[in-house]
C-alpha cells in the first residue's frame, strides 16, 4: 500500500471523471438546480456521488478481532485518562478512561476481555500516540448489564450535557468534537434553532444514510435530550435530494406536536458543512472565525444524535459505530457497525480486497487522509473505509503539477469566498503569516474543493495543512 498522508481530492476528480462519464453537462444541470432551484450555498462543486454499492445495504454487525487497538486520543481536545491499566479484567461498556478536562470525553470498553498493555499506536496523522491493547475474552458474555435509565423529561440540561460527556460521545460525522461542548451555549449567547446535519455529501459515504433509515426513532429521542440541553425552541433535520427515503422516514417519525420538520436541500458539496448548512436551510451567515452559535444554531450530526438517543436513556457508552466500508478495492461493501480499536488490516481482510489495491482511505475521498499503516484503529470519528485500487490511484502517482494558470478556478469553486490561488502560491513561497493575515487562511475548512476543480494538480489543501501546521507551531513567518 502506498505511504500517502494528503486528502485524495487531489487525484479523485480525473480519476472519477474517467470512470462516470461525469462531464460538462451534467455539472451544468446540477448547478442549474441548486442556484436556480430554491435553497443552497453559493460555490462548491458537484463531484460524483459513488454511494450505489451501499446505500441500500442494512446496518450490519462486524466481527471482533483478536486485539483492539483503542487510542485515548479519539477526538479533539484533551485525551482521556486511563482508570484501568495492564492486566486489567474489563466488561463491555466498562469506564476504562475518564474525561480530562471539559475538553474531553470517557472511553468505554468495546468489548470483555484482558488489557495486555498501554502503549504507544500509530494515528491517521501517521503520529504515535498512547492506546489501550484490548485483548477479547473468547468465552466471556458481551452482553450489557442493564443500567438505570436516565430520561430527558426529568433530567436538567446540565444533566444531559455530563451524562453526554460520560457517554464519550462526539461528532462521529469525522470532526469528533466532543458533543457536550457544542451543545452547551456560552453565557451571553442562545439557541433558537438545532439544526441536524443529514448530508452526508462526501462521496462514496452512506453511514448517516442507514442511519436515518434504520434508526429514525433514535434520531427523535436524541433531539429531545439535544433541544432540552442547548435550549433551541425547534429542530430542522436537513438532508440532500439524494436521499428522499431517508426523509420521509424521518418525518413519519416525528412525534405528534414536536418542533421537529425536515428540510430537503439540493445536492451539492461541501453542503454537509456546519456553515453551508446555515445558509443553506435558515439563509444565515456564520461570521468568519465564528460558529454557528453566533447565529442562534446548535448544529449536530444526525448519527451523533441518534448514538445520543440510542446510549443515553440507557446510561451506556459509545464503544461502537456505523462504518461504512467501500471503494473499488473492497470485494464486500457495506455499512457495519464495528467495535472501535478495529484495525483496518482486520476490516480488509474480513471483507476482502482486489489484489491491486493501492490506498486505503479513513473518512470520504474529499476530506479524509490516505492511511499510512493498516495498524490504524477504527476511531468515534471513522466515517468510511474506502479502498482505491491502481487503476484509481495512478492518476495521482503518474500526475504532474504543472504551474498556477490563474484561471480562477479554485475561486469559483472556494464555498468560503477565499482565494486559493493566491494562497497556493504564498504557500509555496513559506509566507504563511500574510496567508493568515491577509488572505483568511484560516477560515478555510480544507473541503478540498480547490485541489479538485485545479487543471495544474496543484495539491492546494495538502499545502494548506502545512502552513496551518506551521502558524500554530509558531513558525509562521519564513
Amino acid at each position: 500500500m502506498s505511504q500517502l498522508s494528503w486528502p485524495i481530492s487531489t487525484f479523485f476528480r480525473g480519476a472519477e471523471l474517467e470512470e462516470t462519464g461525469h462531464g460538462f453537462v451534467e455539472s451544468l444541470v446540477a448547478w442549474a438546480k441548486s442556484s436556480l432551484g430554491g435553497k443552497g450555498f453559493a460555490h462548491g462543486i458537484h463531484p460524483p456521488e459513488n454511494k450505489d454499492d451501499t446505500r441500500d445495504l442494512a446496518i450490519e454487525p462486524f466481527p471482533l478481532p483478536e486485539l483492539l487497538t483503542i487510542p485515548l486520543a479519539q477526538h479533539i481536545g484533551k485525551p482521556s485518562k486511563p482508570v484501568v491499566g495492564k492486566g486489567d479484567k474489563v466488561t463491555r461498556g466498562q469506564l476504562i478512561a475518564e474525561p480530562d478536562g471539559f475538553m474531553s470525553v470517557a472511553i468505554h470498553a468495546p468489548v470483555s476481555g484482558v488489557i495486555r498493555k498501554i502503549a504507544p499506536a500509530p494515528n491517521i496523522k501517521g503520529k504515535m500516540e498512547p492506546a489501550f491493547f484490548l485483548q477479547p475474552d473468547e468465552d466471556a458474555s458481551q452482553e450489557m448489564p442493564a443500567q438505570e435509565r436516565f430520561d430527558y423529561q426529568t433530567a436538567t440540561p446540565a444533566e444531559i450535557i455530563a451524562a453526554i460527556q460520560q457517554a464519550g460521545i462526539v461528532g462521529l460525522g469525522g470532526a469528533a468534537f466532543p458533543t457536550h461542548a457544542k451543545i452547551k451555549v456560552p453565557e451571553g449567547k442562545s439557541a433558537d434553532t438545532l439544526l441536524i446535519n443529514g448530508a452526508e455529501c462526501e462521496p462514496y459515504l452512506t453511514t448517516d444514510h442507514r442511519v436515518m433509515l434504520e434508526h429514525a426513532d433514535d434520531v427523535m429521542t436524541g433531539i429531545e435530550y439535544l433541544l432540552k440541553a442547548c435550549g433551541a425552541k425547534q429542530a430542522i433535520i436537513a438532508v440532500e435530494a439524494n436521499k428522499e427515503d431517508a426523509a420521509e422516514t424521518l418525518r413519519a417519525a416525528i412525534r405528534p406536536g414536536r418542533p421537529v420538520t425536515v428540510e430537503v436541500l439540493p445536492v451539492k458539496y461541501p453542503q454537509g458543512a456546519e456553515k453551508m448548512l446555515a445558509k443553506s436551510v435558515l439563509g444565515r451567515e456564520v461570521p468568519a472565525g465564528g460558529l454557528p452559535i453566533d447565529v442562534g444554531i446548535v448544529c449536530v450530526n444526525v448519527g451523533t444524535t441518534a448514538n445520543v438517543g440510542r446510549l443515553l436513556p440507557h446510561r451506556l457508552g459509545l464503544y461502537e459505530r456505523v462504518v461504512t466500508v467501500g471503494g473499488p478495492g473492497v470485494k464486500r461493501k457495506g455499512n457495519f457497525r464495528i467495535a472501535i480499536g478495529t484495525t483496518l488490516r482486520f476490516i480488509l481482510e474480513t471483507v476482502g480486497t482486489e489484489e491491486d489495491i493501492s490506498t486505503v482511505v479513513m473518512g470520504g475521498p474529499m476530506m479524509g487522509n490516505a492511511a499510512s499503516s493498516l495498524d490504524i484503529p477504527i476511531t468515534k470519528g471513522s466515517t468510511g473505509v474506502i479502498a482505491m485500487t491502481q487503476q484509481q490511484t495512478g492518476v495521482m502517482i503518474d500526475r504532474k503539477e504543472y504551474p498556477c494558470i490563474t484561471c480562477g478556478a479554485c475561486v469559483d469553486a472556494c464555498p468560503m469566498f477565499l482565494n486559493p490561488s493566491q494562497l497556493g502560491l504564498l504557500s509555496k513561497n513559506g509566507r504563511f503569516d500574510t496567508m493568515a493575515s491577509d488572505y483568511h487562511l484560516m477560515a478555510c475548512f480544507e473541503c478540498g474543493c480547490c485541489s479538485y476543480v485545479c487543471p495544474s494538480k496543484i495539491p492546494l489543501v495538502e499545502r494548506f495543512r502545512v502552513a496551518k501546521a506551521a502558524i500554530r507551531s509558531g513558525g509562521g513567518k519564513r
